[in-house]
């Protein structure tokens, strides 16, 4: 399969840059060093997850879905950049994030507030059935939805199957 046959949603600038670190490479008497500078996309404060969400997003668009869930801790990058592509796009997201509501938002919790993504907690040995049951949720009042939950991308009723067979 070919990437450019791939629904696909531009949430950055591409490509981002490569930095030579002269110094680190002088410290350790080359090879000659680089870093690819990936917190330079333009998306949600920048990170590698972005070229993967612009097909996420992309997925999502082309199925009619209008909801983002997906789960990790309160402090993810994957969580924070999933709430701003949706944003972005003008998806909602629901995260579901391991743990306990602090009294103060900081940090990616409080940006995932910004981009306006529902918020629930739970503890992590529940996230998976939160998960579903905040699809289940959202499918009771209509909504179509799509799991980015990193490693697995699946509209709702997949995934609750491949649950309950699992």
């Amino acid at each position: 399969m070919k990437l450019d046959t791939l629904p696909k949603f531009k949430l950055a600038d591409f490509p981002t840059p490569v930095t030579y670190l002269e110094n680190l490479t002088r410290k350790y008497s080359g090879p000659s060093i680089y870093m690819k500078r990936d917190d330079l996309t333009s998306l949600g404060m920048g990170g590698n997850k972005t070229r993967k969400l612009e097909y996420l997003v992309g997925q999502a668009l082309e199925q009619g879905a209008d909801t983002l869930i997906t789960a990790g801790g309160i402090q993810s990058n994957h969580c924070r950049l999933t709430a701003a592509a949706a944003k972005a796009a003008g998806l909602s997201c629901e995260l579901v994030l391991n743990g306990t509501q602090p009294e103060t938002a900081n940090g990616n919790l409080l940006l995932d507030k910004i981009y306006d993504a529902k918020i629930n907690f739970c503890k992590k040995e529940d996230r998976d059935s939160a998960l579903a049951n905040v699809g289940e949720k959202l499918e009771t009042e209509g909504k179509k939805t799509l799991f980015n939950t990193g490693w697995r991308v699946q509209q709702h009723r997949f995934c609750r199957i491949c649950q309950s067979n699992g």
